[in-house]
This record gives structure tokens, sequence and C-alpha cells, in this order.
């Protein structure tokens, strides 16, 4: 067995050297990437309005009159007259006014979004070498 051994160009014993390599072969990649966003948003309004009044009075009113006359003469007669007027007025009165406006309002959104990217990379190459021992040439092939 010669210390070249290439298979099939081999050592040829001569005075010329012959090496030859030749390599052939398949690469293949995947590439997955995954991309998510959520987002939520929430809002809420509220305004309200109030209004209120009271009122209350009251009255209360009195009156009193008097008159009285007396009359005598010197024969022993005599007259009398009365008279009274008495008034009382009570009153009381309430009024109560109230008003309200109110609004409310709310608001809930949510945004989810996905992207998903997928790529396949398939490659194939084929390299040789060739080698001369008496011209000392290298080269290299390649597809």
């Amino acid at each position: 067995m010669s210390d070249w051994d290439t298979g099939d160009t081999g050592y040829d014993g001569g005075s010329d050297v012959d090496f030859g390599h030749y390599e052939a072969g398949q690469q293949h990649g995947e590439l997955d990437q995954l991309h998510q966003v959520d987002a939520s948003d929430s809002s809420y309004n509220s305004d309200f309005n109030v209004y209120e009044q009271d009122s209350a009075n009251a009255e209360s009113t009195d009156f009193q009159q008097g008159h009285s006359v007396q009359w005598t003469d010197g024969n022993g007669a005599s007259y009398s007259e009365t008279d009274f007027t008495n008034y009382s007025h009570d009153e009381a009165s309430t009024d109560h006014i109230f008003a309200a406006d109110g609004s409310v309002s709310a608001n809930d959104s949510q945004f989810s979004q996905i992207d998903a990217l997928r790529q396949q990379i398939n490659s194939s190459f084929a390299t040789g070498t060739e080698f001369h021992g008496n011209a000392g040439e290298l080269g290299v092939a390649s597809n």
C-alpha cells in the first residue's frame, strides 16, 4: 500500500504525482420566528350635576281689638256696649327643588397581534482539489 491512497485517482508509480479530492454535500437550515403583541386600553368618564334648593316660611298673625262704652244718667238709666275683635292667622309652607343630571361612559379595547415567520434554507455544495506533483500546481475546483 502506498502513502498516497486517494481512491480512484491513486498513485501511478511514475515520476508524476496525481492527487485528487472531491467532496459534495447538502446543508439544511430552518428559521422560526414568532412575534406577539398584546395591548389593552380602558377608560371611564363620569359627569354628574346636582342642584337642590329648599325654602320654608312661616307666618303668624294675632290681632285683638276691644271697644267698651258704659253710660249712666242721673235717673238711674244705664247703657253699656262692648265690641271685641280677635283675629289669629297661622301659615307655613315649604318648597323643595331637586335636579340631577348624570353621564357615564366606559371604553374597553384589546389588541392582539401575532406574526409567524418560517423560512427553510436548503443548499448544496461540491468542492474538488487537484494536485499535480511534477509541476507543483495546486488547483481548487468548486461548483
